[in-house]
This record gives structure tokens, C-alpha cells and sequence, in this order.
């Protein structure tokens, strides 16, 4: 099994696909060409699953690690007793990349690039290459200038300038470098039925990792747009949501991983390697707030050319989408891998792509009603499928679903559902002349008033004093924060107030931390969300509550890790980091409570 801490894992981006590497140098999950492929490293999930490790042969004194400024290039530094050697890792940009476009033609290629600083140091290569999650032990074969695995439907090329010995399905090699000494390594995918050279030399790899560097230094100088507290973690957020992003298409993922738990050896291990139409409205805020312009407007092109065609047809609008816009999302299981720290099983897929949501249509409406020009025309495709978005949430916000946190259990009547319907129907309101649905505003209203006595009547317990879970429940959630934060009650008003200070009071762990609710079917418990709290943060902001309101974020943002990447949870014992990693969600989270909280002290400064 892997026992290797979550968090002590590092982010590296092409916005095509993901790695990620270990504080000591050992790259331990990479999926090429795209995010949602299968893994070429995976020891993330078990320990024979492949990994490709560059590192000190002694082990090193100390290691420090950063990413270099205002990039996803990383840079590690192994101090040993006989030198000091520094350990750059990137997924290349394409050549001479800028801007918006970094991504767009990324190469697929992993570059390595280890530098003696001084002194002397033992290097030593393990290259353990296990396509397809680990399935395939590949024949490794020396072609000039490195090795080439054959195996499945794609062939490894590795350039190397360390002759490598092969032993099976694993290479090994060592050198010792002396001051002023550095060696580049590349690994790039072809197809099996290729005959590509292996032509990735020193210097070609220094300058795509110069162009690497200078893209995303390019790309971060266009979205620094944030002023205000915690303006260093916001623009570092808003590059890791650039770093999810599938250039290609503008699609987000929720994480870079799948099956890591949200439980340590529970069941809960999800594939989050596919883009979420809930996380749309919150993405589009927090990409507003770090002056992502053009990637807000892509994403929103994106879900609704992923969902177009499905409402004309009667069907329930799809919660998720692969991050080409694939539909078909089934899950299945890998029995070959034992999970991380046992944490079974490993899922690829995710079969809530089958789920009721309601709560998608008013975030695809909050989407729109952010994103598109107000007072220009839509295009009659983009018009149509909103307008089917709009009415499909007027008639089918009374039946039950699953809710925003994907139960597989029976449908319910979820407040979460309900507010978000009232949503869809209230942004619609206002979108009413692009939309050309004037005549249909008096429905409209009538649908949102009656959404909005339900909640008040159903989803407001007085014993509690808190809006709840579900209609007529005992059970509070922290999707309740959403209420203030969509607009739906003033932040002043008393049931607002009540509810926020009821999520702070009796969903909130002792370091600070907000869990989702406290009922679990599963009867098997789950860490602390650092999305909730970065709700909580937020909420509190809002309502007044400013003070509290930094401490909370405060709460969160302690659980990053030394390199400000954030997990899905926190175990509420150890502090470990859990769920797949890095959360997009929880970046997320971070970049709307930080704004929030800055105009909620602005808002109190301009009223003295």
C-alpha cells in the first residue's frame, strides 16, 4: 500500500494533465496526455504502481522545496553532507507559450532538470514506469539517447543523459555531480506504433523549462486583479484552478487524482478527474475575483456546448461531464490496486454522472447571468438552452434528488436543491430580455415565490433556529451558508444570523474546521471540509461577523500544505490532508471568502 502523507505531494500542470511529486524527489502519479488519463505513475494508490524518483543517493540533511515565483515549476533543494543539489520539476508549456494560451499546445512532456550548487552529491535515478494504473509492466528497451517502455497503447520515450540498467520492468542508474554540474531528463507519450527518437538533449530541455517558466510568470501578470488580504494565496489559487483547467476545452476539474478517501480505509473514493456543473457559479466568482476573464468566459462555452441538446430532449440536465464534454462516465472498479493507505476500492469513473441534481440549474443560470454580456444579444443555441435550463428548474423543483453532496441513497427533499432553483428562476428573471422570455416573467415569478415559501416554511426548524438539511429535517448542514451567499435572505436578517452561528457552533471541530453535516448513512465518518469553511468564512463576513470571519479562514488556510495546495478535507484527529488532491473546490472556496471578507472591511471602514 501507499502510507505516504497526501499532502506531502506537489502540483505540476501542462492545463492538459497532472503530476504529482513528493517532497523527496519521486514523481508518484502522472497521467498523459490528459487529466482523465490512465496513470502512468500511480504508487499514490499502491506501492507497485509505478514512480520515477531523482534523488540523493544517501538520502539528503535536509530538504526545503517552493515553486518558483509566480509558476507551477518546482523546485526542490537536497542539502547532503557533501553538497547541495537542486531538483527542478515542470510539465512543459508549449514553445514560447504566453498568457491565456499556456496550455494550448503543451507538448505532454514531463521535464527533470537536477543542478549541483556545491560540493558533490550522489545522484540516483529509480525509473518504474506502470502504464494503465499499474496493469502493464512495459519491455524496456535502450534506444539512442534513453530508454523507450512498450506496453498498451502507448510507448514511454525517456531521455536520459545517465546510462540507465534495466532489471525487468524497472531502470536504475547513479552519478555523482560536482559544482556547476546539471543533467535534464524529459519523458514524453507517442503511440505504440510509432518510431520516435528520443531527442529531448540537455539543452532542449533547459529552454522548455525556461519557456515553462515564462509562461506561466506571462500568464500570472495578466491576473493579479485581486487587491486586498491574503492577496499572495488568492493569485496562487487562482493558478492552481488555471493548473486544472483542460486547455483545450475551458473544462475544470474537481482534483487532479481519483480514490483518495475521505475517510482513511473507508469507502468514499471518487474519480474527481471530470468538471462539475455545481462548482460552475463558484468558479466563475473566484475566477472573476483573480482576473480570469478569458478563462470564465471558456468554462461557461464549455458546459453549455457539454450539455446542449439534453433539455430539448426531456432529460434531466447531467451534473457532470468528462473534460472533453463526454457524457457516458461510468464507474469501475481496479482491484490490482490496494488504495492509499488501504483505502479501497479504487474507482475510475464516477457514476454520479447518473444523479438527479436539481441544485445544476441554478448554477448554470448564476453562471450565465455572471458571465454573458447583460445588455448583448445570445446567440439563438445558447438563448434556447437556457431558456429550457430555466423552465425545467420551474417544474421540477418539488420532486426530491440526491443533493449537492451526491448521497446514494435515497432521493430527498434537499434545501440546498430548492435554493438553487430559486436561483435558476431568480437569475433568469433578471436575464429576461437577452433570454427574449418576457412573457414568460410572470410564471417565473410565481414559480420563485413559491420556491421561497417552501424553504421558509419546510426548511426553517424553530426548535433548531437554523435552516436545515432537507424539508421538515433535524439536521444541519453547512450547504445552509449558502442561503446569504446566493442572495436568497438579506445577511441581516435574524434566520440568517441564527443559522450561520448554528453551523459555527455545532459543525465546527475543535481546530476550527466545518463539517458538511454530522448524520452519515455510511456509518463510517469523514474528515472536516475546508470548503465549508471557507462557507463559514464567508457567511460570516457577510453577516458582520468579521473577526470570526478572518479566524475561520485563518482555520483553513492552516491545512494547506508547504506549498499553499489544499486537500477536499481534514482528518478532525491527526490534521492529515484527505480526499484527491489539489481540491479545485477548496481553492475555490479560499478565493470568494478572501473577497468577501475584504469588502466586508472596506463596507465597515467607509461607514465610519
Amino acid at each position: 500500500m501507499s502510507a505516504r502523507p497526501i499532502g506531502d505531494h506537489a502540483l505540476l500542470s501542462d492545463c492538459r494533465s497532472a503530476a504529482l511529486v513528493t517532497s523527496d524527489g519521486s514523481v508518484d502519479w502522472l497521467c498523459l496526455p490528459r487529466f482523465d488519463s490512465p496513470a502512468v505513475f500511480a504508487r499514490l494508490l499502491d506501492e507497485d504502481a509505478g514512480h520515477w524518483s531523482v534523488r540523493p543517493v544517501d538520502g539528503p540533511a535536509d530538504i526545503s522545496r517552493r515553486y518558483v515565483e509566480d509558476t507551477l515549476v518546482l523546485e526542490t533543494v537536497f542539502r547532503t553532507t557533501g553538497g547541495t543539489a537542486v531538483l527542478r520539476d515542470a510539465l512543459a508549456l508549449g514553445r514560447r507559450e504566453r498568457g491565456h494560451a499556456i496550455g494550448t499546445a503543451s507538448p505532454g512532456t514531463l521535464l527533470r532538470q537536477i543542478t549541483c550548487t556545491e560540493g558533490r552529491v550522489d545522484i540516483e535515478i529509480d525509473y518504474a514506469p506502470r502504464p494503465e494504473f499499474g496493469l502493464v509492466h512495459p519491455l524496456l528497451s535502450a534506444v539512442p539517447g534513453g530508454l523507450a517502455a512498450y506496453g498498451g497503447a502507448h510507448v514511454l520515450l525517456l531521455s536520459s543523459p545517465v546510462d540507465l540498467r534495466v532489471s525487468g520492468s524497472t531502470a536504475h542508474g547513479r552519478i555523482q555531480l560536482s559544482a556547476g554540474h546539471r543533467l535534464g531528463f524529459a519523458l514524453h507519450v507517442g503511440t505504440a506504433w510509432e518510431k520516435e527518437p528520443v531527442a529531448w538533449r540537455t539543452g532542449r530541455i533547459r529552454r522548455r523549462m525556461r519557456d515553462t517558466v515564462e509562461g506561466w510568470r506571462s500568464w500570472s501578470k495578466l491576473h493579479r486583479g485581486y487587491v486586498g488580504p491574503w492577496q499572495d494565496e488568492v493569485n496562487h489559487s487562482g493558478r492552481v484552478l488555471r493548473a486544472l483547467t483542460f486547455a483545450p476545452t475551458g473544462a475544470i476539474v474537481a482534483a487532479a487524482t481519483t480514490s483518495l478517501p475521505e475517510k482513511t480505509g473507508g469507502m468514499r473514493n471518487w474519480d474527481y478527474r471530470f468538471t462539475w456543473v455545481r462548482d460552475a457559479s463558484f468558479t466563475l466568482q473566484a475566477l472573476a475575483t483573480a482576473a480570469c476573464e478569458k478563462e470564465k468566459n471558456r468554462f461557461f462555452g464549455f458546459l453549455a456546448r457539454a450539455a446542449a441538446t439534453q433539455l430539448d430532449r426531456g432529460a434531466d440536465l447531467q451534473i457532470m461531464y468528462g473534460i472533453g464534454g463526454e457524457r457516458d462516465l461510468s464507474e469501475r472498479l481496479l482491484p490490482h490496486l490496494s488504495g492509499w493507505r488501504n483505502s479501497g476500492p479504487v474507482r475510475i469513473g464516477n457514476d454520479a454522472w447518473r444523479q438527479r441534481q436539481l441544485d445544476v440549474y441554478g448554477e448554470l443560470l448564476d453562471a450565465a447571468h455572471q458571465t454573458l454580456p447583460p445588455h448583448e444579444p445570445l446567440d439563438p443555441a445558447t438563448r434556447t438552452f437556457l431558456l429550457q435550463a430555466a423552465e425545467t428548474a420551474s417544474r421540477r423543483w418539488i420532486q426530491p434528488d440526491q443533493g449537492i453532496w451526491e448521497r446514494r441513497g435515497p432521493s430527498r427533499h434537499f434545501l440546498h436543491s430548492k435554493l438553487m432553483c430559486w436561483v435558476a428562476l431568480d437569475r433568469a428573471i433578471g436575464m429576461a430580455p437577452a433570454l427574449h422570455a418576457e412573457e414568460r416573467l410572470p410564471h417565473w415569478r410565481y414559480e420563485r415565490d413559491q420556491i421561497r415559501r417552501a424553504i421558509e416554511q419546510r426548511g426553517w426548524n424553530p426548535g433548531l433556529r437554523a435552516f436545515t438539511q432537507a424539508f421538515d429535517s433535524d439536521d444541519l448542514d453547512a450547504s445552509a451558508l449558502m442561503l446569504p451567499i446566493v442572495g436568497f435572505l438579506p445577511p441581516h436578517d435574524p434566520r440568517v444570523q441564527s443559522t450561520v452561528l448554528a453551523v459555527a457552533t455545532h459543525l465546527t471541530d475543535r481546530d476550527g474546521l466545518v463539517r458538511r453535516y454530522l448524520t452519515d448513512e455510511l456509518q463510517e465518518g469523514e474528515g472536516a471540509f475546508l470548503l465549508c469553511t471557507f462557507w463559514l468564512a464567508q457567511a460570516l463576513a457577510l453577516t458582520g461577523h468579521i473577526t470570526r470571519a478572518r479566524h475561520a479562514f485563518q482555520a483553513a488556510l492552516a491545512h494547506a500544505n508547504d506549498l499553499g495546495l489544499l486537500a477536499e478535507e481534514t482528518d478532525s484527529t491527526t490534521a492529515e490532508a484527505l480526499g484527491n488532491f489539489p481540491q479545485a473546490f477548496s481553492h475555490i472556496g479560499l478565493i470568494n471568502a478572501a473577497r468577501a471578507i475584504r469588502d466586508a472591511e472596506r463596507k465597515t471602514t467607509w461607514a465610519r
